[in-house]
């Protein structure tokens, strides 16, 4: 079977900096891989890299099993989407017209299709976002913004999911919304991988976590084998206690 991607050998550098080292992994459909580390260690750069926006890699990135850059635009843009971890739009566009956006790559005219239009309501009314439809997306909250650019994503129909801190803006009841969805995704099929600052979030929903720390991955597996008290130290250095929850997923708690 081949393995949605498949990463051999990659690294990244910024002039005479690596920011990412020799990476190695693979990735199936229907994961949900949370992505963890400290500021600097390579999160975003890894997702850059597989979703093609980061071009100038070392090693080998397969898609599909085909080397990234070797793929069609429009054709890989059908089957992976990226939410960033900001998005920046100066003209007055209106949410739903921003999520439609997301349908860009089955574009074949100038106008949207009645599928574009039902694709639309369907992801708006997943994330929440059909209330605002009608607004401008320059006048949303932080995390409103986030969950309209997530929806937008999520029109493409994609196969893969790349998502740098998609919680990063969100109150308590959107974050457990939105990991939910995102759970829901992969029991449909989809590889969901996630970068997040939030352990907790990464342990209660994930089905795998990666730790990388200096631009080099020191961790990958189940949660519960990952987040131990002596590799969290490691990586973050700070002090951490594990106890397990109710659902028998490891739960963090920080401090002596």
């Amino acid at each position: 079977m081949t393995r949605a991607f498949q990463l051999k050998e990659v690294s990244v550098r910024y002039d005479a900096k690596e920011v990412l080292s020799k990476v190695r992994c693979d990735f199936d459909a229907g994961e949900f891989v949370a992505i963890a580390g400290p500021n600097g260690a390579g999160k975003s750069t890894l997702l850059g890299a597989m979703s093609g926006l980061r071009g100038s890699y070392s090693g080998s990135c397969l898609y599909r099993g085909k080397e990234i850059r070797k793929w069609d635009r429009k054709a890989f843009a059908r089957e992976v989407s990226i939410v960033p971890q900001s998005v920046r739009i100066d003209f007055p566009f209106t949410v739903e017209q921003v999520v439609l956006m997301g349908r860009a790559p089955f574009a074949s005219s100038l106008f949207e299709s009645d599928e574009d239009r039902y694709q639309v309501l369907r992801v708006m009314t997943l994330t929440g976002t059909t209330e605002f439809r009608d607004r401008d997306f320059r006048t949303l909250s932080g995390g409103e913004k986030q969950r309209v650019v997530v929806a937008s994503a999520l029109a493409q129909m994609p196969s893969v999911l790349l998502l740098d801190e998609p919680a990063a803006f969100l109150d308590i009841e959107h974050q457990i919304a939105l990991y939910r969805l995102l759970r829901n995704l992969c029991e449909g099929g989809v590889l969901v991988i996630a970068v997040t600052h939030d352990l907790n979030l990464a342990a209660a929903y994930a089905s795998r976590v990666i730790l990388l720390r200096k631009g080099e991955l020191v961790a990958d597996g189940l949660p519960s084998q990952v987040l131990d008290t002596h590799t969290l130290k490691d990586v973050f250095r700070v002090d951490v206690q594990i106890v397990t929850g109710p659902t028998g997923r490891p739960w963090i708690q920080y401090g002596g």
